[in-house]
């Protein structure tokens, strides 16, 4: 029986700008009232919400180019949630009960228009799996980079939401060699041993470049770069002729902490005369450009997890009050694969 929703609900708010990285003192949990639902609108008890390295960027601006708005001292953050449909307004077609996605986790309920919620539907087994990211793998790997079965793929920040998931998605796909990078040698064993990556290159042991000419010696074909900075620098350098890069995110720049970084940029060096000789081809990618490889990726989501071909590695961490923690553990790499918070546990 779906619950009545409260007169009052908690959210994550910023409550201090941070200088570089955000730490869990600069947000607060803060009692809010909870209105009832307007013609349109419905509120919603959040399942999970997902903790994604971005929010560090939105953070006080929103870059050009990125489709979200900032979030400013006394904002509620957001992001991708799942949750119960628990009060309806007028005129809406959804029902209590009703399980939904939407773009406002950090809080224990939403109150939303009914046109920002989408149906879960019956595609994945489990809702908090709508949280993935696989989406951005899979397009990047099947759109941006058109993988070819017999390909060396390389994916950078393997051990995060996208690139634990990419690794398996490439093996599915047909690759011949996936390699990854990760910052634990902890992390490194996980990858290889379930994620489908042959081998790892644990960033800092050696020089980045020596290591991924180890561990891919013929080159690459494909890149998935999470990552940016002296990476994609020596991805450019192992390049074979006709390499397609798929950018999907900037880690580089989005977890420093160096003197006026703000997350907003990603500096690389590359070689542009390899680039132009070898016919490399380097797109980016935003959440924007999925089209229809959203729908297209659920099904075969849910096709691969059913048959067991697949597995998601994901974090629950319960309490609406350790999401700022979750944050930080995110920044500071804690965890292998998706990391969500359930703010009701139970």
């Amino acid at each position: 029986m779906t619950a009545e929703p409260p007169l009052t609900t908690r959210e994550i708010r910023l409550v201090r700008a941070p200088e570089h990285l955000p730490r869990p003192d600069h947000f607060a949990l803060v009692e809010t009232p909870l209105p009832s639902p307007r013609p349109g609108q419905l509120i919603v008890r959040n399942r999970y919400f997902l903790v994604f390295p971005g929010l560090r960027t939105l953070i006080g601006r929103a870059p050009e180019g990125v489709p979200l708005p900032p979030v400013h001292v006394g904002d509620a953050l957001f992001g991708p949630a799942v949750g119960e449909v628990v009060a309806v307004g007028p005129g809406c077609k959804l029902r209590p009960g009703d399980e939904v996605t939407h773009l406002l986790g950090w809080r224990e309920h939403a109150l939303l228009p009914e046109a920002e919620c989408a149906p879960l539907g019956s595609a994945l087994p489990d809702p908090v799996e709508h949280l993935s990211s696989g989406a951005a793998a899979y397009a990047a790997l099947t759109r941006l980079a058109a993988l070819r079965p017999g390909d060396t793929v390389l994916v950078t920040g393997a051990a995060g939401a996208v690139g634990s998931l990419a690794g398996q998605v490439a093996r599915l796909l047909g690759a011949a060699r996936v390699v990854g990078s990760t910052r634990s040698a902890h992390k490194a064993e996980r990858l290889r041993s379930g994620l489908g990556y042959d081998e790892v290159v644990v960033t800092g042991a050696a020089p980045f470049a020596e290591q991924l000419a180890a561990a891919a010696p013929d080159g690459i074909d494909v890149l998935l770069d999470t990552v940016g900075g002296e990476q994609l620098t020596a991805a450019v350098g192992a390049a074979r002729r006709g390499a397609r890069f798929a950018l999907v995110g900037a880690l580089s720049g989005q977890l420093s902490s160096d003197p006026g970084d703000d997350g907003a940029r990603a500096p690389a060096e590359i070689d542009t005369f390899r680039v132009i000789t070898l016919g490399v081809t380097l797109r980016g990618f935003s959440s924007a450009d999925l089209g229809e490889a959203a729908e297209e990726w659920n099904k075969q989501f849910g096709d691969w997890l059913r048959s067991g071909a697949i597995v998601f590695p994901h974090v629950r961490i319960p309490g609406i009050d350790r999401a700022p923690w979750a944050l930080q553990e995110l920044f500071e790499g804690r965890h292998i694969g998706t990391v969500v918070v359930e703010p009701l546990p139970g």
